[in-house]
């Protein structure tokens, strides 16, 4: 999914929302599975998703260059409270 059917995917979700066709919790699902859809076809000049599957920040999704990238932007983002390594995150293209 390109970026422009991302946006007119939300764009409906919203109006069916705004015409009172959906619920906020049907919206937010609609919403939540057009972005999970654009994130996991995400490629674009040399740079992919990347997922945390195990250590700090496991679960979070972030687009990088390589591997090595992916888990010091996601040890940087889950570096909230703590200090996190950068080695201690394992993550794997989606």
């Amino acid at each position: 999914m390109d970026r422009i059917s991302a946006l007119r995917n939300v764009e409906d979700a919203i109006r069916a929302f705004e015409d009172g066709e959906a619920d906020l919790a049907d919206t937010e699902r609609r919403v939540a599975t057009v972005l999970r859809t654009y994130a996991t076809e995400f490629e674009v000049e040399n740079r992919r998703a990347y997922h945390a599957v195990d250590g700090p920040g496991e679960g979070r999704v972030v687009v990088a260059a390589d591997p090595l990238e992916a888990r010091e932007r996601i040890a940087s983002l889950a570096a909230v409270d703590d200090d996190v390594d950068p080695e201690d995150v394992l993550v794997e293209p989606l």
